[in-house]
């Protein structure tokens, strides 16, 4: 079990990660390194020999290997991304770099997304090295960069480049999983994550006839753009239920004392009431627009307008979102990927998945383990190229009142010390045995 110079530890790894500024801006503004030099040299200090890589100078990732006592055992990969969405410190209660431990809480940018898990891993094969511990399975640990924009520099630089460093590798586990979800009626959920929606990020561009803005102009590209726009955010996308939202719907009903209608799951939802909050998002594909740019001039109709939209869709269901899009742009609106990258989806009956829940309820026995898909996506995806089959599981132990999922790049992000605890002795038991 971990010890307490790890429970010490994981509290100040993830105070100092945070205050390494690694702001994620798109476009390559991003330098990871002094982080990644930062969980070297803790990994180093456990005896390790960890590699740093780059594609791009300044965007550096981390990997190191932790050989098992089972040669014929798959490995298992262990991966946190080290760089974080920006943050206005103006909108802040606290400096959003500042790693400030205040009342038993870490404050700042990082703190949950995902400095926490970084600084857990980290903590864990430092206790290892203290009591000589190795797990069954080899373990390959493995910190990116650029998992907030494309992750070309980080774990895709990583699959297509690297690939031999994730050797044997079968499965991964990282962010987004494990954590206290209060349902406001005293039962406290802890969903462990078996699946990502796909992400399509999309780039839409409508063309017309450049004017006057005083004249008629009956191919102005604005208001094409604005018409396919409009259809999209109106758009009602169907259920499509996959196999891990269809066991977290029945294992939630079950809980609640709830028929399992899974032809009815929008009236499912409704009966769920707060839990709805774990599958309401994975029932459905979805387009939300979120970014304009169009003129120059007030009184000049431009000859182009574009909109950017976030698409998120289900596993099995990439054909018939392109095909929604292509129904919804219409035909004065083209569309492409700006980013894309698979959805995935996960067994829930393999060991892995089993010792995972196992752990949780060792150390939260009055908890409920569910299943659930991610809404967004991670670096799994990526390693997933390399046939690595991704769990969400970052164990966190969290006080009824503090909203994990609204901490992703929010405002005034922080994590409980007790959670960091928690999570320290969650993974320590699962990686353990995996």
């Amino acid at each position: 079990m971990a010890d307490q110079q790890a429970l010490d530890e994981v509290v100040r790894f993830t105070s100092d990660l945070i205050r390494i500024d690694t702001s994620n801006f798109g476009g390559g503004d991003c330098r990871e390194r002094p982080a990644a030099e930062y969980a070297a040299e803790q990994l180093a200090g456990a005896g390790l020999e960890p590699a740093l890589l780059e594609r791009t100078e300044g965007r550096t990732n981390v990997v190191a290997r932790i050989e098992g006592t089972d040669p014929s055992a798959a490995a298992l990969l262990v991966h946190g991304h080290l760089d974080v969405v920006p943050a206005q410190a103006a909108d802040w209660s606290v400096g959003p770099f500042s790693g400030e431990i205040r009342d038993g809480v870490v404050w700042g940018r990082g703190a949950v997304d995902m400095k926490n898990m970084d600084a857990m891993i980290l903590a864990v094969v430092r206790s290892w090295a203290r009591e000589g511990v190795r797990p069954r399975r080899d373990v390959v640990v493995a910190f990116t960069a650029d998992e907030e924009a494309s992750a070309e520099d980080g774990s895709g630089f990583l699959a297509d480049r690297h690939p031999e460093l994730f050797e044997g590798c079968t499965e991964g586990v990282s962010e987004s999983g494990a954590f206290t979800f209060h349902d406001g009626g005293g039962r406290r959920l802890y969903p462990i994550a078996a699946g990502e929606r796909g992400t399509g990020w999309l780039k839409l561009t409508a063309r017309g006839r450049a004017g006057h803005g005083s004249k008629v102009n009956k191919e102005n590209a604005v208001t094409r753009l604005a018409a396919a726009v409009t259809r999209i955010g109106e758009h009602r996308w169907p259920v499509r239920l996959t196999p891990t939202v269809s066991a977290a719907l029945t294992e939630l009903a079950a809980l609640y004392g709830i028929e399992p209608d899974l032809h009815e799951v929008d009236l499912l939802l409704d009966k769920l009431g707060p839990a709805a909050k774990l599958v309401e998002a994975t029932v459905r594909n979805s387009a939300n627009p979120t970014m304009l740019n169009a003129g120059y001039k007030v009184n000049v109709i431009p000859g182009e307008a574009v909109a950017f939209v976030d698409g998120r869709f289900l596993p099995g269901t990439e054909d018939e979102f392109r095909a929604t899009l292509d129904k919804l742009t219409g035909p004065d609106v083209d569309w492409e990927f700006q980013h894309r990258e698979v959805a995935l989806q996960a067994p829930l009956d393999s060991p892995t998945y089993a010792r995972m829940r196992a752990a949780v309820e060792e150390f939260a026995p009055e908890g409920q383990v569910v299943p659930y898909c991610m809404s967004g996506g991670t670096d799994a995806k990526q390693f997933s190229r390399l046939g690595i089959t991704g769990y969400g599981f970052s164990p966190l132990k969290l006080p009824e009142g503090l909203d994990y999922q609204a901490m992703f790049h929010g405002v005034d992000e922080r994590v409980p010390v007790e959670a960091l605890h928690f999570g320290v002795r969650v993974l320590d038991r699962f990686l353990r045995t995996a």
